[in-house]
């Protein structure tokens, strides 16, 4: 993981999503990476080695707390099912779009216009968005 200090704004990681050419094919990259037995679904346990390397709820603030972990299953359940728009108990490639889309625009609401220090795992699609939106300004 890398600390990456930046002024991310929700501006930012919407102008990424909207960008469907670079926000497509990291989506595609990164299902392909998450789907080990490459049968173009994402069942529960490979989904859910994603959702743990985030981390999200396991740490508060960056430090790390010991949480309850039927309370951490039943977290990692109902994100599941947010992913699994027909409940068939699989991701197809157009649901984690949808569902990754959708919760970056949340995330990206909820930032506002305020610069955050972000704990960004190397590939992150909020890193990439930074990462391009850089690049833009730059250029």
């Amino acid at each position: 993981m890398h600390l990456i200090g930046t002024g991310c704004y929700s501006a930012t990681i919407v102008s990424f999503v909207e960008d469907e050419e670079a926000f497509n094919g990291l989506i595609h990259d990164r299902f392909s990476n998450l789907d080990t037995n490459h049968d173009g679904f994402l069942s529960y346990s490979e989904i859910l080695k994603e959702f743990q390397s985030m981390r999200v709820f396991e740490t508060h603030f960056g430090i790390d707390v010991k949480r309850d972990p039927d309370e951490l299953a039943h977290v990692y359940d109902s994100l599941f099912e947010k992913f699994d728009h027909d409940a068939n108990g699989a991701v197809d490639l157009e649901e984690f779009k949808m569902e990754t889309k959708r919760m970056m625009l949340a995330m990206a609401n909820g930032l506002g216009f305020l610069p955050v220090q972000m704990l960004l795992e190397e590939d992150s699609f909020l890193k990439k968005a930074v990462e391009r939106e850089a690049m833009k300004m730059n250029a």
